[in-house]
């Protein structure tokens, strides 16, 4: 029975590039996508930009751009990274789009005449200087448990506390610095406390549709205090004007909170398909066939187990059938953080050459059905991209097929012996186990069991030595089905594999010259074929290229001879030298001292991105915290992040010294003439 599937992502925030924990969420996706195609399902598998939302208005303002400017800028950049990696999504969109809009309010207007949308004036910070409600994230002080400052409104980084943004000592605006202050408005509320909500949400999440580990952490919400009570409460889905984002209907001024319709996305952008098709969404998903199946990290639950089907169902439309949850990628046992610049740019590891399917196979052999966070280790990489991908799968083509095109005209044979089929039957043998392992997810060891399949193979290779038939008089027949078992043997491991190596598979079947692969090719023997001349299919990992996207800036050449009075100039360089250099203008947010350190001061840098810069610099000597606070300076922007003691340092503020700092002390630190913002580059 041919399946009808709806498959999502979740949307990346359009505020910068991909990172390689989404690449890691496409791999998983993309695999389990392709897996369906072969069987001949019905799939549409759909992403799209999370465009709306206050940091990317303020990142917009501070670029001089409009938002919509901005986001097509993100947008332009992402198809490099999704080509690069093979990942084959049927249509990206943007939350930004008319589907999206009309979709959104629809859903809204129908949670209004269901009764489940309420207005409530509540009190929330205001920054005076920008104009504008602040969202928790853009509200900064010291945490109200631990006292640790630069903390966010909604929890502290250091304490792990969750609080309300008024709970906050000593708040600041993270947008200007200035004092918030306190402000009502009228919001609007999705009320999830609705018993009709509750009764829904506590079957919907227990029905199976969600790994255990999910159902059971979701479950808590659903516990009920001594009068009956679920801790389920009411979700604030509206946003005060200036906002970038959908205009709530019949309410000048509000917007929706990016939240709500950026899972809305998901219909927007399957519309936008399906109209490439000539058919309808609502008549789509009335069809009780289809499956709506969602990819996502398991930092976004929340949203996607109680809100969005909330949404979906009170708002008359289908529920998901499944989410997929999964968890962080780290890197050499360190959590990847973007703000803080650890991991890897999967941009750059294709910018070196390396091939993606390296990737794609590492990490699908890592993935499970679990939310669990899984590790890019390098030394591991290299170990299992070389010893499975090339030492076990290509290994088998290559020591069998110079013969069959030399000796045979690349000819297979019709008949492989008694032991070539029961080998061969063997292998097909697995087709199920496969393939129950690629539907629930457990791709590591669907791996595995296709590397124990490519053992077999190896020890029938190495008990026939075909190298050795090859030499011996009257052994031609022998030859001639040794080699034939190893590449009928190949194709079904290629098939096995095809999911996670679309592009490999491709090349294997030009070899071959055979129709792509399909699931139902496992039953099939090749027969008497005759297949193309072999060339080398994929080279080995180099652990020294490796190193390449780990390695710090190269050294700086030796210095010229010294000028009278002052240092030396440095080598020469060239134009293009000076703008891999990428200087900007930068506010000192905030100023302190580092214990444990008498020439560090901890600077937090406002540089236009919509964020804050934590950076590290030796100036204790020279500045007290105070001069500088409210200070604009310049920073090196592009620096790569450098891990100290005290933290991570993410940038370097210029100053000017001389280079015998202890007959002439003193470090100045620039300061730009006044009209310079945050963000400007220095050029």
């Amino acid at each position: 029975m041919t399946r009808k599937l709806f498959v999502t992502t979740a949307l990346p925030y359009a505020n910068g590039p991909f990172h390689i924990g989404h690449v890691m969420e496409y791999i998983q996706a993309d695999t389990w996508v392709r897996f369906q195609r072969m069987q001949g399902h019905d799939v549409h598998f759909v992403c799209a930009d999370d465009a709306h939302g206050a940091p990317i208005m303020i990142a917009a303002e501070k670029a001089g751009m409009t938002p919509q400017q901005f986001v097509a800028g993100i947008a332009a950049g992402r198809k490099p990274y999704l080509d690069g990696f093979h990942i084959a999504f049927d249509h990206w969109h943007s939350t930004d789009a008319p589907e999206n809009h009309a979709l959104a309010q629809d859903i809204y207007r129908a949670l209004r005449k269901n009764e489940l949308i309420e207005a409530r004036t509540i009190e929330q910070f205001f920054d005076p200087d920008k104009g504008m409600f602040l969202p928790d994230r853009f509200i900064k002080g010291e945490c109200p448990k631990c006292g640790a400052k630069d903390q966010y409104g909604d929890n502290c980084e250091v304490c792990g506390a969750v609080y309300a943004p008024t709970d906050l000592k000593q708040p600041y605006s993270a947008l200007s610095g200035a004092t918030p202050v306190l402000k009502t408005s009228e919001h609007f509320f999705f009320k999830l406390s609705d018993p009709r909500c509750v009764e829904f949400l506590e079957a919907w999440t227990q029905d199976g549709r969600l790994q255990p580990e999910v159902a059971n952490k979701v479950k808590e919400w659903f516990t009920r205090d001594a009068a009956g009570q679920v801790g389920l409460g009411d979700w604030d889905i509206s946003r005060d004007a200036p906002y970038f984002g959908i205009e709530i209907p019949d309410a000048p001024g509000k917007y929706f909170y990016v939240w709500l319709d950026a899972p809305v996305g998901y219909l927007a952008a399957l519309q936008a398909r399906l109209q490439q098709l000539g058919i309808d969404l609502d008549r789509y998903l009335a069809d009780p066939a289809v499956e709506q199946v969602h990819f996502i990290g398991k930092d976004i639950v929340t949203f996607h187990t109680l809100f969005w089907p909330a949404m979906l169902k009170f708002s008359g439309r289908k529920v998901p059938d499944r989410v997929f949850v999964h968890g962080h990628l780290t890197v050499s046992g360190e959590k990847m953080s973007k703000s803080r610049g650890t991991g890897i740019s999967p941009l750059r590891y294709l910018e070196l050459g390396f091939n993606a399917e390296w990737l794609r196979y590492y990490i699908a052999a890592k993935l499970n059905a679990r939310v669990e966070d899984l590790d890019f280790n390098p030394e591991d990489f290299v170990a299992r991209v070389n010893s499975d991908l090339v030492g076990k799968y290509i290994n088998i083509a290559s020591r069998a097929a110079g013969f069959l095109t030399k000796r045979f005209d690349g000819r297979l044979s019709a008949d492989v012996g008694v032991e070539g089929r029961v080998l061969l039957d063997g292998l097909r043998a697995h087709a199920p186990t496969v393939h129950d392992l690629y539907e629930t997810r457990e791709f590591g060891k669907a791996l595995r069991e296709v590397m124990l399949l490519a053992d077999r193979v190896n020890e029938f290779v190495d008990q026939h030595k075909p190298w050795e038939l090859a030499k011996q008089a009257g052994m031609d027949a022998a030859l001639h089905d040794t080699c034939t078992v190893c590449i009928e043997a190949f194709r079904l491991l290629t098939l096995y594999l095809k999911p996670v190596l679309p592009k490999l598979a491709a090349d294997v079947e030009a070899f071959l010259r055979i129709a792509p692969l399909q699931w139902a090719d496992s039953a099939r023997a090749l027969g008497h074929h005759q297949i193309a001349a072999y060339q080398h299919l994929l080279q080995r990992v180099d652990a020294k290229q490796l190193e390449a996207l780990f390695e710090p800036p190269p050294a700086a050449a030796a210095p010229a001879p010294a000028l009278p009075g002052g240092e030396a100039v440095a080598p020469e360089i060239t134009v293009d030298d000076f703008f891999r250099v990428d200087l900007r203008i930068a506010k000192i947010v905030n100023a302190e001292a580092v214990d444990g350190s008498t020439k560090l001061l901890r600077l937090t840098l406002d540089v236009g991105e919509g964020r804050h810069r934590n950076v590290f610099s030796g100036i204790a000597a020279n500045y007290r915290p105070e001069q500088l606070v409210g200070k604009l300076t310049v920073m090196v922007a592009n620096l790569a992040p450098r891990k100290m003691k005290f933290g991570v340092s993410e940038g370097m503020v210029l100053a000017a010294s001389h280079a015998d700092e202890k007959s002439t002390p003193g470090v100045y630190v620039l300061e730009p003439f006044p009209g310079a913002v945050p963000g400007m580059r220095v050029r």
